[in-house]
């Protein structure tokens, strides 16, 4: 029980923080988790449960504020859909070191991310095929690292040149199916206690409202994240950390 308390605590907080930054929480809490314990498999799982929790919300009100833009979300939704499980049932067969090591590099690839805020368009890209691409790419890499993909998808799409606005409205909306195909995929080879599920899930819905209630208060964003950038780097120094000692 003490458990289930201190990794709800945890959960809320981190979905408080990053919430008020516009992101998820799952790629800080899964490093956490892991390093209170929990099998780094099972981390990913309850990361991603957490992460598919609150953001099927924020997809739904999209939808009845018809503010989605089908013709670009649905190739992404559909290859992230497809692939995410593939990259979550290829990581039982890859070496959890090198899923780790991978791990850490997105880590610090968020961070950074989040720490210089605006990203350069490297191109401008309009074709429908180009998004086919980044699906797939961003969907199996997602499943494979146990996260629902918006920390790669957002900074990935606006590289390319796609308008942020609806770049965000597109994330809020796909990566639900990422991580609950991905989710799924993890609970049907390992083993899984659904009363801590639970109590993270809950967590992380009450997070996510009170940090999106917070967002209207005028909270500088910048200074937030930074906040969370520091927190992924500090994450990612301790997984490297272990790979180095």
């Amino acid at each position: 029980m003490t458990e289930y308390i201190l990794f709800s605590i945890i959960t809320l907080l981190l979905s408080i923080l990053f919430s008020m930054g516009g992101a998820g929480s799952g790629v800080a809490l899964i490093p956490v988790l892991n390093f209170l314990g929990l099998d780094f498999s099972v981390a990913k799982a309850v990361g991603l449960f957490a992460g598919a929790s609150t953001t099927i919300t924020s997809s739904i009100m999209n939808i009845r504020r018809k503010v989605i833009e089908y013709s670009f979300v649905v190739p992404i939704a559909s290859m992230m859909l497809l692939f995410a499980p593939l990259g979550a049932y290829s990581s039982s067969f890859i070496n959890e070191e090198i899923v780790k090591f991978l791990f850490m590099l997105m880590l610090f690839y968020s961070a950074t991310m989040m720490m210089f805020g605006k990203k350069k368009v490297l191109f401008h890209v309009e074709s429908r095929s180009a998004l086919f691409l980044v699906g797939a790419f961003v969907g199996y890499l997602a499943g494979l690292l146990g996260v629902g993909g918006g920390n790669i998808l957002v900074p990935l799409l606006a590289l390319l040149g796609f308008e942020p606005k609806k770049v965000a409205v597109a994330v809020s909306f796909v990566v639900p199916f990422s991580a609950l195909g991905s989710f799924f995929t993890y609970a049907s080879y390992i083993e899984l206690d659904w009363m801590l599920l639970l109590c993270i899930a809950l967590s992380a819905i009450i997070g996510g409202y009170i940090g999106n209630y917070m967002m209207h208060f005028k909270l500088e964003q910048k200074s937030i994240k930074k906040l969370m950038a520091l927190i992924l780097y500090g994450l990612a120094l301790k997984l490297l950390f272990h790979f180095l000692f």
